[in-house]
């Protein structure tokens, strides 16, 4: 007897796995991660800082700026603060 095995796009499994209110949540806290990442990068680089002039703007090690531009890390709030700060921003929660 022959088994086929019907093929998914990566979309179809996402959007099933979205379903699950878990799935969602931690899916979208990565989505905000990955874009807040970028966007800090952004704004370094707009303003002509290397990682380490940031870093000693910001008042923590190159490795930490390294370590939030990947995204992969979440920071805390003080972090955020001190990042926002060194890029003349402002953390606003609401």
């Amino acid at each position: 007897m022959k088994t086929t095995t019907k093929t998914k796009t990566l979309r179809q499994v996402l959007d099933k796995a979205l379903k699950s209110p878990e799935f969602k949540e931690a899916y979208n806290e990565e989505i905000f991660r990955l874009k807040m990442a970028a966007e800090i990068k952004s704004l370094r680089l707009q303003k002509k800082l290397t990682q380490e002039t940031f870093a000693k703007k910001a008042h923590m090690p190159q490795s930490v700026v390294a370590r939030i531009e990947s995204g992969r890390y979440s920071i805390s709030l003080d972090t955020l603060n001190r990042v926002a700060h060194a890029l003349g921003k402002k953390v606003q929660l609401g």
